[in-house]
């Protein structure tokens, strides 16, 4: 009881930077606190009443509101009950177009939500945020993608990180040969059909001796798997190396 009295005289933002700094009791706090503000942010989403005790949705709301609680900054310009009103309604959102399995018509673009930022820099905040979020998705399950397509030709991830050529020349020099493969008609469906490199061939065509080429051909296999994939997040690594 005591210590409920000593949050009640904190400011919000107090609180929050409490929060941040590993007190969970203030956490908890705020979670019960604001129950009624995030069944409203659900609420305006679902156009609907929402149950806290029965609603799959105010469970996802709550965990958003935990979220903006852990990363809200007052640097981004916006209030913090602004902020997290609009990570409540995207992670919302989020959860029914996943359970729906198709759009629905509420958006981060909504006039709803923009009219009623305070301050138009915490609508670029968030959505700033969003963009992040789904980028890392995005990369996550593109590694995933790349991991099972070195499955197909005996690799792992692990062992990339292992026999990736130390200098910078010799990562170049490699990539050089892997663009040469995939470039080369009858040399790439060589590599697609029997997943092992034509070195016989490909020694003719390149400036390094067959000796560095067995070094390196499970790396110069795996540049080839990226640049035989739409993997746009590991071939931007590779832009302007080893042409």
């Amino acid at each position: 009881m005591i210590r409920n009295q000593s949050l009640k005289e904190k400011s919000l933002k107090e609180m929050i930077t409490s929060v941040q700094a590993g007190d969970e009791y203030a956490q908890n706090y705020l979670l019960k606190t604001y129950q009624p503000f995030i069944a409203k942010c659900v609420s305006e989403v679902c156009k609907r009443y929402i149950d806290p005790k029965k609603d799959d949705e105010f469970s996802v709301g709550l965990a958003a509101f935990n979220e903006a609680i852990l990363t809200y900054s007052p640097e981004r310009g916006s209030s913090f009950l602004s902020f997290a009103k609009l990570v409540v309604k995207r992670k919302v959102i989020d959860y029914i177009r996943y359970v729906q399995k198709t759009p629905i018509a509420a958006s981060l673009d909504e006039s709803y939500d923009e009219e009623q930022m305070e301050n138009p820099s915490e609508i670029i905040a968030v959505k700033e945020i969003y963009r992040e979020e789904q980028e890392a998705l995005h990369r996550r399950e593109e590694i995933a993608e790349f991991n099972e397509k070195l499955k197909m030709y005996k690799l792992t991830l692990t062992e990339l990180t292992e026999i990736s050529p130390k200098h910078r020349d010799a990562r170049d020099s490699a990539i050089h040969t892997a663009r040469i493969l995939f470039n080369d008609p009858a040399l790439k469906e060589f590599v697609e059909r029997k997943k092992k490199l034509p070195i016989k061939a490909l020694v003719k065509k390149v400036s390094v001796s067959k000796k560095t080429l067995e070094r390196n051909r499970k790396y110069i296999l795996a540049i080839f798997i990226v640049l035989s994939n739409d993997f746009v997040y590991l071939k931007d690594y590779l832009k302007g190396v080893g042409k």
